[in-house]
């Protein structure tokens, strides 16, 4: 193992350790600014390697920066992307455990399953043909660096910030999501606002650049596998003892609790 291996295995071992215990770590670019988005992505591998030696199973992938926007504001030109496990996987209308997390938020977005696998550059209509089911989801994403403050590199490195997710019904993927109402609510209120179409205009085009980001990776989209197609709209702070909905036109609804606040922390 050379030095870049043995920096990549040891900087995993950080952010996994900070997941775990639930406790901020400082942003790896402080410490290693020489950390490029390539061995980014080998430590997010590493990290979800670790993962894996303890049972979890790989379930699917989620994409991040899929609008505009958010790309313009983090100064970048492409999407990026995080992997998901079984055990991520939150059972819809449950309770999110605060204690589990540094400062979590959550997402509202849409979810593919696959009935086919993809990989590499593949046609919007290769990917919709891929498509078993639709369903609504929400994603709790939890940077595990102070303030929720990081870098391109940083965030990369950290599984693209994901921590958890949730479905909600599935549906058949003749439902229409190139412009689906996406309404978040929290306790009743809605705190959010916004469509599918801020997903690359639309979600499947996600799927198409996620089967595109894996394949660099050298990772195929599997049969099976669950892609969570980006953000609809911001992401909305946790707070303790809350019930989050998001509703949509025609996918249905998903819920989701929260548990009493973690004592000591700052959420």
């Amino acid at each position: 193992m050379n030095n870049k291996q043995h920096q990549t295995q040891q900087l995993a071992e950080r952010l996994d350790k900070a997941a775990i215990t639930a406790t901020a770590t400082p942003q790896l670019s402080q410490d290693y600014p020489e950390i490029n988005l390539s061995q980014a992505y080998q430590i997010q591998q590493a990290s979800i390697a670790r993962r894996l030696s303890r049972k979890e199973r790989l379930v699917g992938v989620k994409m991040g920066f899929t609008s505009r926007a958010k790309m313009v504001q983090m100064g970048v030109d492409d999407l990026i992307w995080g992997q998901l496990t079984d055990n991520m996987q939150l059972v819809e209308g449950g309770i999110l455990n605060m204690q589990h997390y540094v400062h979590p938020r959550i997402e509202p977005e849409i979810a593919f399953r696959l009935k086919k696998s993809l990989k590499g550059k593949v046609s919007l209509t290769e990917a919709m043909a891929a498509v078993e089911a639709i369903a609504p989801a929400l994603e709790i994403i939890d940077s595990r660096y102070a303030n929720f403050k990081f870098s391109l590199t940083d965030v990369v490195a950290d599984n693209s910030s994901s921590s958890a997710f949730v479905l909600g019904p599935w549906c058949a993927p003749s439902e229409d999501i190139s412009n689906q109402a996406m309404i978040l609510c929290i306790n009743g209120r809605p705190q959010e606002v916004g469509s599918s179409a801020a997903i690359l205009g639309n979600p499947y085009r996600s799927l198409v650049e996620a089967a595109r980001l894996a394949s660099e990776s050298g990772l195929c989209l599997e049969a099976g596998w669950t892609v969570l197609a980006g953000a609809a709209t911001a992401a909305q702070a946790l707070s303790a003892n809350s019930h989050i909905q998001l509703k949509t036109s025609t996918l249905g609804d998903v819920h989701l609790y929260t548990s009493a606040a973690k004592q000591g922390a700052a959420i």
